[in-house]
């Protein structure tokens, strides 16, 4: 067991923090080096990575374009955060806050900027009228998952797959610590889906699209090694079939597939459909 770590009266940063990310993280803001983005054919530009965040984007606009929507037609280019591409000027002028995914849509007078993952989720249901009820009790309880998936995935990704996957040693409390919360949000979700199809009710969301990246990916052991088999993800049965099924769905399966920097994953950079085909 590591020693115990005593705080000092008033913390600075160490030369660095270890583990497969230390090198991303500082104490400050703002771009590091200049870098114009690049700009394709499309109203719509994501750039993104395909990690769990990049990929419910991703998915959306696959969906909506399956659904009939041509003007979801997208270019969406590779930003790999390990090569800190995220702090470039240029990115930064469309998120501050450094952070996949990103996008800009340019169908307007004046281009929209959109950060945040969940925020350009809700901007493009909305532009499209499509995978979000239009009022009432339904758009209520999609969006409620849909926020539920904001503040939950952070205890999933940064804290039990850091601890358990990522960090520069095993460290029995943390990995205690967000196991157990890991193992609740997986519950949380079994228990909502022995009653409902999917996440929301009857009907396909963006709650379903923001959630399947994360818990989908985790219960069917594709997430932190062998998270599934610790966490023993087969016991969630309601969540592993619905897992099953979204995970089965065609957008689903292109969507996971953009961004991705390895090859054998799927393409950097996607302007067309046929860059999927």
């Amino acid at each position: 067991m590591s020693e115990t770590y005593t705080p000092p009266a008033v913390w600075t940063p160490p030369d660095t923090t270890g583990g497969r990310f230390g090198a991303i993280n500082q104490p400050t803001a703002g771009p590091r080096f200049d870098r114009a983005l690049p700009v394709g054919d499309h109203d719509l530009q994501l750039y993104s990575l395909g990690t769990p965040n990049g990929q419910k984007v991703s998915i959306l606009l696959e969906e909506l374009l399956e659904a009939g929507h041509t003007g979801a037609e997208y270019d969406a280019w590779l930003i790999n955060i390990m090569d800190l591409d995220q702090f470039s000027s240029g990115f930064v002028e469309v998120n501050p806050n450094s952070k996949i995914p990103a996008m800009v849509d340019r169908s307007g007078e004046a281009p929209v900027r959109l950060f945040e993952s969940g925020s350009i989720m809700l901007y493009l249901a909305e532009k499209f009228g499509a995978f979000l009820p239009a009022s009432g009790a339904a758009r209520a309880e999609v969006i409620n998952w849909l926020m539920w998936q904001m503040g939950s995935a952070p205890f999933l990704g940064g804290g039990f797959g850091h601890f358990y996957a990522y960090a520069p040693e095993k460290l029995e409390y943390p990995i205690n610590r967000y196991a157990m919360e890991a193992k609740r949000q997986m519950d949380v979700l079994d228990r909502q889906l022995a009653d409902h199809r999917f996440i929301a009710g009857a009907d396909y969301t963006i709650a379903d699209i923001a959630i399947y990246p994360w818990y989908g990916a985790l219960v069917e052991g594709r997430a932190y090694g062998d998270a599934a088999t610790f966490l023993q993800a087969d016991q969630y049965t309601h969540l592993k079939r619905w897992a099953d099924e979204v995970g089965a769905r065609t957008a689903v399966l292109r969507g996971r597939r953009v961004n991705q920097s390895d090859p054998e994953k799927g393409v950097a950079e996607r302007h067309s459909p046929a860059d999927l085909d």
